[in-house]
């Protein structure tokens, strides 16, 4: 053998798993499975369709690399070659050719663990045929679950990854409970059943399960876990959280069960408690950057931003794999101090395109607040990114322009947008909007209904083009079944309701207008709803109640010119 050969064999030989010199003596090795493998013939058309892979690989086409390996796959019957057919054509995302070459892999390495949990994990993803890969799943599951010996219970809970890209979620449920019905003495096999319950959407099937496991073994913390998850998915989250207790008094120096319990409490909005036990868990762990940001974000929600703040740049220097989530966290409560060039510094320091289009936006508005307009849009404006991203940004200069009363200029924005996507839904109704703000009534009214028309069940153009009509005193009639309409398609939107009393109101049917301007209050202390409440109230001369309402409103929107407008106006200031 030359040594050209010689070196391209020992390349084939390391590309396919197996040992030079094995390779080289044509001896029949074992694979990581266990089963005996072929004694390769190491052929010119064999070594030409390898090269030919390995360089399509190489050069990018991936595509064409795995269809050259499962080709090659086909031909040598090679498990080794099988299992690199099958990562190629994974990583090339073609699910029919990974399916393809997992199937040939479990077919020259049947008793390989790996192969038979890859294939059914490729096989969900698999078009066409979906009874048959079920099927072929299915088989392949019970035969790992068969021939797993001591990792059995391991192989058990692992069953719902195997079936993860599944689509059916309830065909993937009764897959679980066939493969699982020897192996009931094993709580693993009711954890599977509960996972896969949970995933199907079925919680109380979950937790007929999950008991059953803890029957079996009382304690088991998964099992403990997973039941606190489920009491919690159904709305039970005080009775989560009553158990969790329970185990921690019979376990108190469990760290996972203590984890657990804090994270239900977050979910009681128990925030005060639930930072306690982070904080507990954090003097057992010191310097663990997850529990760091725990008590940062509850930090936040208890209004203590000093807290926060140290906790979160705890958690930066500490390595935490979100870190420019936690510095718009940080440029937020600089924010909120008032500090614009520290607050932009953190935000300019974003770069994670997940956070960076709130990042800029963000940076924008401080240098709008500080009265730097032109700065601010001139930031927007040289911003990329995703056409999500692009529409978000000028949405953000559209605003800036109207807070700083450049309304007219806002409008222009929107309007050089709609001339190149003039069906755009968002831009027709921000631009209705800034027309309505402009008192440009018939433009307003054409983009609302031009909205309704292309989504009839928008139910916010609904609204905004009834209470336009409404608080202009115009076509009552139609304004009411506007706003009618919009109130079927979201019965609890607080402006909705206001909108609904306003055109009641409107009309001279104070007492139906106040039932329904109290509702809204009650779901949120706006300060426009506020001056419509306390006007019904005024007008239904409940002058002590409107009084309240304008004063507790006033001190909570003290800037809301509509608000003090009505107090003016009705209290003659």
């Amino acid at each position: 053998m030359n040594t050209r050969s010689s070196r391209t064999l020992r390349i084939l030989c390391l590309a396919i798993g197996l040992g030079t010199t094995a390779c080289l003596a044509g001896a029949a090795d074992k694979s990581e499975a266990g089963g005996a493998l072929p004694a390769q013939e190491l052929t010119p058309r064999t070594i030409y369709q390898f090269l030919l892979a390995e360089i399509a690989g190489a050069r990018g086409q991936i595509g064409l690399s795995a269809q050259l390996y499962v080709n090659l796959a086909r031909a040598t019957r090679d498990p080794r070659i099988a299992r690199r057919a099958t990562e190629i054509a994974m990583y090339s995302r073609n699910p029919q050719l990974a399916g393809e070459a997992a199937r040939l892999w479990t077919e020259t390495a049947p008793s390989s663990e790996e192969a038979r949990r890859v294939f059914a994990g490729v096989s969900g993803r698999m078009g066409g045929g979906p009874a048959v890969n079920l099927e072929q799943i299915q088989i392949q599951l019970a035969r790992t679950l068969a021939q797993s010996n001591a990792r059995l219970p391991q192989n058990l809970l692992g069953l719902n990854q195997a079936l993860a890209a599944v689509p059916d979620k309830e065909a993937a449920q009764g897959i679980v409970r066939r493969l699982t019905d020897p192996y009931l003495d094993l709580p693993e096999a009711h954890i599977a059943r509960a996972q896969a319950a949970m995933i199907a959407e079925e919680p109380m099937q979950a937790l007929g399960a999950v008991n059953n496991a803890l029957q079996l073994k009382p304690g088991w913390e998964p099992a403990i876990q997973l039941k606190a998850q489920i009491l919690q998915h159904t709305g039970a989250t005080a009775e989560a959280v009553r158990q969790l207790e329970a185990e921690l008094a019979r376990n108190p120096g469990s760290a996972s069960l203590r984890l657990t319990y804090a994270r239900a409490l977050v979910s009681a909005q128990r925030f005060a408690e639930a930072r306690e036990e982070f904080r507990s868990l954090l003097a057992a762990s010191p310097g663990d950057a997850e529990l760091l940001y725990a008590v940062g974000l509850l930090s936040v929600q208890l209004n203590e931003p000093a807290e926060a703040e140290a906790r979160y740049q705890e958690a930066l220097a500490a390595g935490h794999p979100q870190p420019d989530l936690i510095r718009l966290q940080l440029g937020q409560i600089a924010e909120q101090r008032g500090e614009g060039v520290p607050a932009r510094k953190w935000f300019g320091e974003v770069t994670d395109e997940r956070h960076r289009a709130e990042a800029m936006i963000r940076s924008a508005q401080s240098l709008a607040r500080e009265g730097s307009i032109d700065e601010a849009r001139a930031l927007l404006k040289a911003q990329h990114g995703s056409d999500e991203d692009t529409r978000r940004y000028m949405l953000a200069e559209t605003q800036l322009l109207h807070e700083a009363g450049r309304t007219a200029e806002a409008l222009a924005v929107l309007d050089r947008a709609l001339a190149a996507t003039p069906d755009d839904v968002n831009l027709l109704y921000e631009s209705a909007m800034m027309a309505e703000r402009l008192n440009r009534v018939d433009l307003m009214e054409t983009r609302l209904r031009r909205v309704i028309e292309l989504e009839p069940d928008h139910a916010h153009a609904h609204n905004a083009l009834g209470y336009s009509l409404a608080d202009r005193g115009l076509r009552l009639d139609e304004a009411e079944e506007l706003i009618a309409r919009a109130h079927e398609l979201l019965p609890d939107d607080a402006f909705i309701l206001d909108s609904l009393g306003w055109v009641r109101f409107r009309r001279g049917d104070a007492a139906g207008a106040l039932e329904h301007l109290e509702h809204a209050y009650s779901i949120r202390q706006d300060a426009e709803i506020a001056a419509h409440l306390g006007e019904v109230l005024w007008a239904m001369n409940r002058r002590e109640d409107a009084n309240r309402i304008f004063d507790e409103a006033r001190q909570a929107h003290p800037d809301n010119s509509l608000l003090a407008d009505t107090v003016r106006r009705l209290r003659g200031q």
